[in-house]
């Protein structure tokens, strides 16, 4: 249980971005509306800048707090001082890199905002974290994504990206249950 417990600590500033995303977001899209050779747009209206912005804040605003509590919790922190900065920007614009980096190959598949990518949609920011992380803070990511770590975190993802999205569809923050 404690190494759930531990997964689940070390994902939530990759978890919360799209989450903040979705709530704060719209606006401007990172795109600026642009299609390319293949007549579809780059990413599209749901990827934006207040989004991005937002969803990459609320993930170090978590971590931060994590990291405030984790001492009496006994559980990791994501550093201290500014050496917070790269492991919890790795996190959370990380997620939101690969979300969008995800709408990017999604619009050249012809698919249409919201349409459903099986597993790409549960776990495209789950590896877009943990990519950016082990370039900012390869030692950081090394330590605490153990590979037990790392195998609940790809089962439990899919799990918990279901239920949110049921959540944000039902009290109307988001267009489709998935």
């Amino acid at each position: 249980m404690n190494v759930l417990i531990t997964a689940f600590w070390l994902m939530l500033p990759a978890y919360l971005p799209n989450n903040c995303a979705v709530l704060f977001g719209g606006g401007t899209p990172l795109d600026f509306g642009h299609t390319i050779h293949d007549g579809n747009r780059m990413l599209g209206d749901g990827k934006t800048f207040r989004g991005t912005i937002a969803g990459t804040l609320g993930g170090i605003i978590i971590g931060l707090l994590l990291s405030h509590l984790a001492p009496s919790l006994g559980l990791p922190s994501f550093g201290s001082g500014f050496s917070q900065l790269p492991i919890l920007l790795g996190l959370s614009f990380g997620a939101m890199l690969g979300d969008i980096v995800a709408a990017f190959f999604k619009r050249r598949m012809g698919l249409k905002r919201g349409a459903q990518l099986f597993i790409i949609d549960q776990l495209d920011f789950v590896i877009g974290s943990w990519v950016l992380t082990m370039i900012l803070a390869p030692t950081w990511f090394w330590q605490n994504f153990t590979p037990t770590i790392m195998v609940l975190v790809l089962i439990i993802t899919p799990i918990l990206h279901r239920v949110m999205n049921i959540i944000g569809y039902r009290i109307g923050s988001k267009r489709e249950p998935w």
